[in-house]
């Protein structure tokens, strides 16, 4: 199964669903896709597609799939990766009003040069990462968050 997140932006993010889905409609995915969309009204007879996921089912739909596509979110990315969970991703561009700003470019590109996940930009690197994905062997991350609790100890013991 390919789990699709899209978040809960208050903009749309079309241009991804429309790579899933079309690679869906050409045989390339054999898998069920369930898609979250949230504020992107999307319709689809081959996707199932829901607005929004309570948080408790969208942790069993993430350890059920086999595969993670979703946008540039840290959230998103961190909570597939923390299952070890294979993971797509797109960045939501301003250009196209799918978000504010383009940072989640910088997140992206970051995790995808690190190993954990697999950048797409569009159709065609989506086919070609999909094709090989039985190849991807996603980097472990670690997540430690000791330093961070260190610091807020210290500032408030100040």
């Amino acid at each position: 199964m390919i789990l699709v997140i899209l978040g809960t932006q208050d903009k749309q993010f079309y241009r991804l669903l429309k790579i899933v889905e079309n690679a869906k409609k050409k045989g390339i995915v054999k898998d069920n896709i369930i898609a979250q969309v949230g504020s992107t009204e999307f319709s689809s007879d081959i996707m199932e597609i829901h607005e929004y996921i309570p948080e408790d089912n969208m942790k069993k739909l993430i350890e059920k799939a086999d595969l993670v596509v979703c946008h540039g979110g840290v959230g998103a990315i961190t909570d597939a990766l923390k299952m070890n969970k294979k993971v797509f991703s797109m960045a939501r561009l301003k250009m196209y009003n799918e978000h504010r700003n383009d940072h989640q470019v910088q997140l992206v590109d970051k995790f995808n040069e690190l190993g954990y996940i697999k950048k797409i930009s569009d159709y065609d690197d989506f086919v070609r990462e999909y094709k090989v994905l039985n190849k991807f062997k996603p980097r472990k991350p670690k997540f430690d968050n000791t330093r961070i609790l260190e610091l807020v100890s210290n500032f408030i013991g100040k």
